[in-house]
């Protein structure tokens, strides 16, 4: 099975989800078992997947083939090169290569100049006026080339203007970056380009990032703070004929590695074996230099062997398009794409499959309580009434009397419940005063003003330490919050339980580890390229600064900002269930009141009544069994391994 073939398949398994996930909302609207809460959760379920995206990274210094790679996997269809493919520098700045249907095919590319503003390229990305937009014409591969040459557009400027831009200039013949005899400077005309591609895989939810090197990674921290570790798959291109270079080396460890073995989704590649295939040598020959490269690529890089592949981009690309099996053979491509298709496709079902599936579950869960709670309860009630069958007016009072009783009783215990939800909302403010986006703004400001403040480096060092001491303060305080939410809600859940009879199961969990995590990882980024003696003693207090919060600080309010977002469900999620039931069990001890009343009062006949019940049962039990349907479906769909067969069978 090819890659475009997996993730073909990996998008029709999550379409199937969408479809369960539909149905099982419109059997909730037909059998008015929805609620509010409900919907919602359904609704988000369904645009996470809709939105789903499966992020590809492709990392190298320039001149190591990284754009005929993409073009050998991604675009070999299309008959020719689509990304250019040149000696020397082509992508001058990173680039992401997506669809989406709403916009027209183009490219949009954002200034360099932007870089003088503190904002972030996502920030960027919610101004469309501030892109040039250049449209492509997919009708011709050769247009298509023209408009994408755009993405290597440079521009002259003085030393000053592309030092305060971000670049560093070298005064060496080996700089990336150095003056020329003019007193000018090259660098990238744009800062970031969106390539809106109706790619058949960029069309199923693939994302390629192009990025062009050290010179941009060390300048766009967006790129090392957010999208190179979100990526799901990053591929660090090396060339067989220069080795590891002392370049390659830098982004390998400050960017992209982790010491010592595998991280799932980081695979290297030895590009260019070609330049290795020597007609003097034979094939033993070429394969034991290859495998000689490998090995030195893997000891260097501290990896083991198998997660480095060695490919020809160019001759895979060739291959593909003269339909030439032997040389797409000989180039190794199948083996880097299988790699691919095995370790990160899965990888990302996985993920989703996690995270639908406890969604669904816990909105299956509550509607199957809610069945099972009419069910009992419409079943006491026939079992009243038979009870009733030859009993005189005496009896029948008694039993109003018992009813009665029990609502009073159930209404009573409610002033607990009242009670619940003073507590609840009390330890959810102050879950909020420690999470909340109020409590980051004024650590942010005390930070920033201390920084502003502070006469010595050691001074300045501390403000960002303490900055991430108090942030993961906050976060521990909050799970603190949390905890106790959850253990007064298992309690409550256990007596209303016991004393009502209510079906509440246990209350979901929520943990905020990941987000201590992310606070973990910006803190130990800010430790090595910001808060070092080397950047505090050669910045100014006034850099430094604006990079510690136009860097740092705006991702860490981003992690902040999701675990607000989390919270908030999960909150009304953990209430929800007993509310619902509650309302319920009231709703059912009325109805049986109002039963037994009219019986009483010879309103209805008993027999009548009874008979009227019974049908009302046997509608609750199909409905019990046509939700087990849907979940049994669901459990087929979210338990499929990902391949071209399993699907198959499975449709």
């Amino acid at each position: 099975m090819t890659l475009a073939q997996h993730f073909a398949a990996y998008s029709q398994w999550r379409a199937q989800i969408s479809g369960v996930l539909e149905k099982f909302a419109d059997w909730l609207v037909q059998n008015e078992l929805t609620d509010a809460q409900t919907d919602r959760r359904i609704v988000q379920l369904l645009e996470k997947l809709r939105e789903d995206r499966l992020h590809v990274a492709f990392v190298a210094e320039f001149s190591r083939g990284k754009s005929e790679l993409i073009n050998a996997i991604f675009f070999a269809g299309y008959g020719n090169r689509i990304l250019p493919s040149t000696a020397g520098r082509t992508t001058m700045c990173p680039t992401e290569l997506m669809f989406d249907k709403s916009k027209a095919p183009s490219i949009e590319l954002l200034p360099i100049e932007s870089r003088e503003s503190n904002a972030s390229i996502s920030e960027y990305k919610r101004f469309a006026d501030e892109w040039q937009v250049v449209p492509i014409d997919t009708t011709s591969a050769e247009a298509m080339q023209d408009a994408l040459r755009h993405v290597s557009d440079v521009v002259r400027v003085d030393r000053a203007t592309a030092e305060k831009l971000g670049f560093a200039i070298g005064d060496s013949d080996s700089a990336v970056l150095r003056v020329d005899g003019d007193g000018t400077v090259e660098i990238p005309r744009w800062r970031h380009a969106v390539i809106n591609f109706p790619h058949p895989m960029l069309e199923q939810g693939l994302v390629i990032l192009d990025t062009p090197g050290l010179n941009a990674i060390g300048t766009e921290p967006e790129l090392t703070l957010s999208l190179l570790p979100n990526a799901h798959a990053v591929l660090f291109i090396l060339a067989a004929d220069t080795g590891v270079t002392q370049s390659d080396l830098t982004v390998w460890r400050e960017h992209i590695g982790t010491a010592g073995g595998r991280k799932k989704g980081r695979i290297v590649v030895l590009n260019k074996i070609d330049s290795l295939w020597d007609e003097l040598k034979s094939a033993a020959e070429i394969d034991a230099e290859i495998a000689r490269q490998v090995d030195t690529c893997a000891w260097t890089l501290n990896l083991p062997e198998d997660q480095i592949f060695p490919v020809s981009a160019q001759k895979a690309l060739v291959a593909k398009i003269n339909d030439d099996a032997e040389l797409l053979k000989r180039s190794h491509l199948a083996d880097l794409e299988y790699a691919l298709s095995e370790e990160v496709i899965p990888a990302k079902q996985e993920i989703v499959r996690d995270n639908t599936d406890a969604e669904f579950t816990d909105c299956y869960q509550r509607t199957r309580s809610l069945l099972d709670s009419r069910l009992v309860g419409l079943r006491e009630q026939v079992t009243e009434l038979t009870e009733l069958r030859g009993k005189n007016k005496g009896v029948v009072e008694y039993m109003m009397g018992k009813v009665r009783v029990e609502k009073e009783e159930f209404e009573s215990g409610l002033q607990r419940y009242y009670a619940v939800r003073s507590v609840f909302s009390q330890l959810t403010n102050n879950l909020f005063a420690h999470l909340g986006l109020d409590a980051l703004g004024l650590l942010s400001s005390t930070t920033r003003e201390a920084m502003v403040n502070a006469t010595f480096s050691a001074t300045l060092s501390g403000a960002m330490k303490h900055f991430f001491d108090v942030a993961r303060g906050n976060l521990a305080r909050s799970q603190g919050e949390v905890t106790e939410i959850l253990t007064m809600m298992e309690a409550i859940y256990k007596k209303f339980a016991v004393e009502h009879g209510l079906k509440l199961g246990a209350p979901i969990g929520f943990s905020l580890m990941r987000y201590e995590r992310e606070i973990d990882r910006l803190d130990h980024w800010c430790s090595t390229h910001i808060n070092t003696m080397f950047q505090l003693l050669t910045h100014e207090k006034s850099q430094v600064t604006q990079r510690f919060f136009g860097e740092v600080a705006v991702q860490v309010r981003k992690a902040f900002e999701r675990a607000n977002r989390d919270a908030e469900s999960w909150l009304k999620a953990i209430m929800a269930p007993m509310e619902i039931q509650i309302r319920e069990h009231q709703i059912q001890l009325k109805r049986r009141l109002e039963s037994i009343k009219r019986i009483h009062q010879a309103t209805d006949t008993l027999e009548e009544r009874i008979e009227e019940l019974q049908h009302v049962e046997e509608k609750l039990v199909l409905q019990v069994q046509a939700l087990g349907k849907i979940g049994q479906s669901f459990n087929d769909v979210l338990g499929q391994t990902v391949s071209g067969e399993g699907l198959r069978s499975a449709a």
